[in-house]
């Protein structure tokens, strides 16, 4: 797949999910303020059902969300050898602020992909 494309496709996200960014980032706050992690992330998807974090947003065939969204962590991705223990000191170098971005974990059809948006 070619870079304008996948470009294409991270706009398109970011547009869908723009109306929902209030409800992701105060759950990002809440992992953040209660201590459960320093490393919110938050599962992206238009699966039935994703067997990581906390569901948060579910997909609607009519309207609503175009997207899933489950609210996890990067222990929990670990735990669930989502990301290899070996590769954990490396995300956390990586990792941006949670405060001012979004980590992502999304699942399309272009596979897993991780990346960050404002909030």
């Amino acid at each position: 797949m070619n870079k304008e494309f996948i470009q294409a496709k991270i706009e398109r996200l970011e547009t869908e999910l723009k109306p929902y960014l209030p409800i992701i980032g105060k759950a990002a706050d809440t992992i953040l303020d209660q201590d459960v992690s320093s490393y919110p992330l938050f599962i992206v998807h238009q699966m039935d059902t994703v067997d990581i974090g906390i569901l948060l947003l579910s997909h609607q065939a009519d309207d609503g969300p175009e997207w899933s969204v489950n609210a996890s962590t990067l222990e929990e991705l670990a735990t669930k050898k989502v990301v290899e223990m070996s590769k954990v000191e490396a995300f956390r170098q990586v990792y941006k602020d949670p405060r001012e971005n979004l980590c992502l974990f999304v699942l399309s059809d272009l596979g897993a992909n991780f990346m960050f948006i404002s909030r």
